[in-house]
């Protein structure tokens, strides 16, 4: 069986200057942020993945959220070009950690912008959020690449949230799942279901049954839960206040 990988990175001590853009700034506990990091980290490892850790950068406070840097597409690596200069430095630890796996690597060029936490993969299907990380010739580039390998790209606009993934993710069956306040075109999507919590549009897939969300969406857990999913909640209120959730934190690597 193949080995199944996720990379992460540990929160800096500089984590309380992380970036916010459309929620108010809250201080941030950077010692209970840490162990959130830690149990967060447990959960994955539990479920059968082995954390690659990419070297931890004190003085880059956002570098915690390590999917806005890389996006996988099997054994392709797709490294980002962030929409905010300030999390520009991040992608050289990260470059390091994916060529140690001896993966492909590919990279997304300046003027182009991209956030891999505008992103979402259905099946062969990518839909990318065009909004204040993403921009147009990023998705341009990332349609070329993906093209030849059989990926096709839809973009979609993202104006009340920071990333597309802030608004919606994808349930291993496909179904998308967002709070819709928070989406602006649900109906771009083959089946949609609205949550009743605006971090219950959160999951990480860690199996074909099993999915990771914030302990912040009890009911959205519980509507999973209902449609036969085992639910692993976990605790990272402190990044939620940096406009974090449970898919920013890691990067599967299958």
């Amino acid at each position: 069986m193949r080995k199944k990988y996720v990379l992460v990175r540990r929160p800096a001590k500089s984590l309380q200057d992380g970036l916010v853009t459309h929620i108010e700034r809250e201080t941030v506990d950077v010692e209970l942020a840490e162990r959130q990091w830690e149990s967060y980290v447990a959960a994955l490892t539990g479920a059968g993945w082995d954390p690659v850790e990419v070297a931890p950068a004190g003085d880059l406070p956002d570098s915690v959220f390590v999917e806005d840097t890389v996006v996988m597409f099997g054994a392709l690596a797709v490294l980002t070009s962030p929409g905010a200069d300030e999390r520009l430095d991040e992608i050289d630890g990260v470059e390091e950690s994916l060529t140690a796996l001896g993966l492909e690597v590919l990279r997304i060029e300046r003027p182009g912008t991209l956030d891999g936490g505008d992103v979402l993969k259905i099946g062969t299907t990518i839909f990318v959020g065009r909004g204040g990380r993403t921009n147009s010739d990023g998705i341009r580039q990332l349609r070329k690449i993906l093209a030849p390998r059989g990926y096709s790209v839809v973009a979609v606009p993202v104006t009340k949230a920071l990333h597309l993934k802030s608004t919606v993710t994808a349930l291993p069956d496909g179904t998308v799942i967002g709070y819709r306040p928070l989406v602006d075109d649900p109906f771009v999507y083959d089946r949609f279901l609205e949550v009743p919590e605006p971090s219950g549009a959160h999951v990480v897939i860690l199996a074909d049954d099993t999915v990771l969300i914030a302990s912040s969406a009890p009911e959205s857990a519980r509507l999973i839960e209902g449609l036969g999913y085992r639910v692993i909640s976990v605790d990272i209120s402190e990044f939620e206040k940096l406009e974090g959730c449970v898919t920013c934190l890691s990067v599967r690597i299958r």
